[in-house]
């Protein structure tokens, strides 16, 4: 059935009324939530922990810092994944909290807050108007899911590495998803998790952690404002934020079958963001990576019921957040190569969707594949001159060069030899089991 298809009014509409939440609620999709928020703090958390410390943050600054992103993560994810039905996933930026890593021990802490505000504040008068959406919505749609392609694949890959790193422990997970995947589709990601933790345990791999149950306790601090800080931190954090992190987040929903509101998820986002900066968080959007687990098939076989995912991730978040601390020591009891393992076979399903979807030319013609390979090799790239990350240059480069393919036309609309290329029929492959 085709990916626009599976949902039906349910997937693409957002006033069609729907059973309550407890009808829908399964096992896989609770799983998916979770495997989401376990892959944001085992990874992109440690980006802002080390951010922390090269800026000299004190122990209650960083704290806060993760309860912000995290709790306010989890009540906009929960709200809008519920009453959408569709799964948001929300977390913080991902290369906002690089580019903090190079600039943030350059300004005082209360003008950093004060720039975040800024960021906040000006992503919400693009959300509100709608111009993010109308921008993406110009863009041909190989070339968007290029970039999601090109954002998911160094993750995917990093299970090789990870395998080799051990064998046991992340090559018994790949090995125990795909068995899953033969055996029982709907519970291959959970399953391949418990395999791979019960692995890590008789390797030894895995250490009892230290933990202490408390309450985290925020910390306010009052924003102050320098135009040196609104220039370093405001104006690159809000072009990372939604060219790499909000741009790939709705793709993402697109093709997993979804109609998402952008202006009703971006304006979210960004309230989020403003009434959490004051306690440290820096960015909060749409997520672009662990979207994948709860956009999937491995969330739900019924994209309409992927939105318990979404309010799932958004639940743990909040839970994990009011204890940051603890799950901080949690997280780091298990070995990196389980978690590099867990996500990218967790991804592979978005990986595959965006790979299908990047190589059905449509209504744009053959010359729209061909930008969207140059927008895949430079997104996967990594390369970020300026501090803007690589999904922002992907676009660029493969929306130049379609322009470029689509010029070379004579005056009667006849294509070039460029635009003679034979289109490919992509054979989507019959799910397993």
């Amino acid at each position: 059935m085709p990916k626009n298809q599976q949902g039906g009014a349910a997937t693409r509409g957002r006033n069609v009324r729907r059973p309550g939440l407890r009808g829908d609620v399964s096992i896989s999709a609770i799983c998916a939530g979770f495997i989401a928020v376990a892959v944001s703090y085992a990874g992109p958390m440690l980006v802002i922990i080390q951010a922390a410390e090269r800026a000299g943050l004190d122990t209650a600054q960083t704290t806060s810092w993760v309860w912000a992103v995290s709790v306010g993560s989890g009540i906009v994810g929960l709200v809008l994944s519920f009453f959408t039905r569709q799964p948001v996933v929300v977390a913080w930026s991902v290369p906002g909290s690089a580019l903090l890593l190079a600039v943030l021990g350059d300004y005082e802490f209360s003008d950093a807050v004060g720039a975040y505000l800024v960021a906040g504040l000006l992503g919400l008068v693009l959300s509100l108007g709608g111009l993010f959406g109308k921008l993406l919505a110009v863009v041909p749609r190989p070339i968007l899911a290029a970039v999601l392609a090109g954002v998911l694949l160094p993750f995917v890959l990093n299970v090789t590495h990870a395998v080799l790193a051990s064998p046991l422990v992340a090559g018994g997970l790949v090995v125990a998803y795909f068995a899953g995947r033969r055996l029982f589709p709907k519970y291959a990601v959970p399953g391949a998790l418990v395999v791979g933790v019960l692995l890590s345990v008789a390797a030894g791999q895995a250490r009892a952690p230290e933990l202490s149950l408390a309450l985290t306790s925020p910390l306010f601090t009052v924003p102050t404002f320098s135009i040196q800080a609104i220039m370093g931190i405001s104006i690159p954090l809000l072009i990372v934020t939604m060219a790499g992190q909000n741009g790939p987040g709705l793709v993402m929903m697109r093709t997993s079958g979804y109609e998402p509101n952008d202006r009703l998820l971006l304006t979210g986002t960004c309230v989020a963001s403003v009434l959490f900066a004051p306690f440290g968080s820096h960015a909060i959007n749409l997520a672009a990576i662990t979207a994948g687990i709860c956009c999937g098939r491995e969330a739900h076989e019924d994209p309409a019921k992927r939105y318990v995912a979404g309010v799932a991730g958004g639940l743990f978040f909040i839970g994990f957040g009011l204890f940051s601390a603890t799950i901080l020591d949690l997280f780091a009891a298990v070995p990196g190569e389980l978690i590099t393992a867990m996500a990218g076979v967790a991804l592979l399903g978005a990986l595959h969707g965006s790979m299908l979807d990047m190589l059905d030319a449509g209504p744009h013609g053959p010359a729209a594949i061909e930008a969207a390979v140059v927008t895949l090799i430079v997104t996967a790239s990594g390369i970020a001159p300026f501090g803007i990350v690589a999904p922002f240059w992907g676009v660029l480069a493969g929306a130049g060069v379609y322009l470029v393919l689509t010029a070379l036309r004579n005056p009667r609309g006849r294509k070039s030899s460029v635009g003679q290329v034979r289109e490919r029929q992509v054979p989507v492959p019959e799910p397993l089991g």
